[in-house]
């Protein structure tokens, strides 16, 4: 009599399943390539963010732009007054920051955007943009600065924004209140 360990693997196998017909004849040839289907595009949000791209860009040729030492300060009439005097003061908690000293005007437009939708994402009321005082050797306008201001007010989830107060990075910086 023989022990189950002594009995061949493939033979239990084959006797456990009984008789197997087969489908059809396997082709040696290798399946054709199918290309991968492409990544779904969220068309509509592209199309704001073009028209918003486009609105900066109108914004700035057609407004006057900050200065170094101007205060940057934007209220939606929604917000309460009162809310936005605490902004203005620094009395609210920062839970995040972003700081674009030395980004180029596309780079710091797309770590804005990116910025602001993880802001949505940990549901942050507060946040501070430090854009720098953007002192040009030229005398120009701030680029980082006037990009930030603009950028902010054509936001449907901006609430407010200021200056910073001197001790939190001044006109160099600003603190936005976000819808949550």
């Amino acid at each position: 009599m023989s022990h189950p360990k002594d009995e061949d693997p493939a033979e239990l196998f084959r006797s456990a399943i009984g008789e197997v017909k087969p489908l059809r004849k396997v082709s040696t040839r290798a399946p054709a390539a199918v290309p991968p289907r492409p990544r779904p595009r969220a068309r509509m949000a592209e199309l704001d963010e073009a028209e918003a791209a486009g609105e900066f860009a109108r914004l700035l040729r057609d407004g006057t732009p900050l200065e170094a030492g101007d205060t940057a300060s934007y209220r939606r009439e929604t917000l309460p007054p009162r809310m936005f005097q605490r902004l203005k003061k620094g009395q609210y908690s920062v839970q995040d920051e972003l700081d674009l000293h030395g980004a180029t005007a596309q780079q710091a437009e797309r770590l804005l955007r990116q910025f602001l939708q993880e802001a949505h994402a940990h549901d942050h009321g507060c946040v501070r943009i430090i854009h720098g005082k953007g002192l040009q050797a030229d005398g120009s306008a701030p680029v980082l600065k006037n990009l930030v201001d603009r950028m902010l007010r054509l936001r449907q989830d901006v609430l407010a924004f200021h200056s910073a107060p001197s001790g939190q990075g001044g006109t160099g910086a600003v603190l936005v209140l976000l819808a949550r």
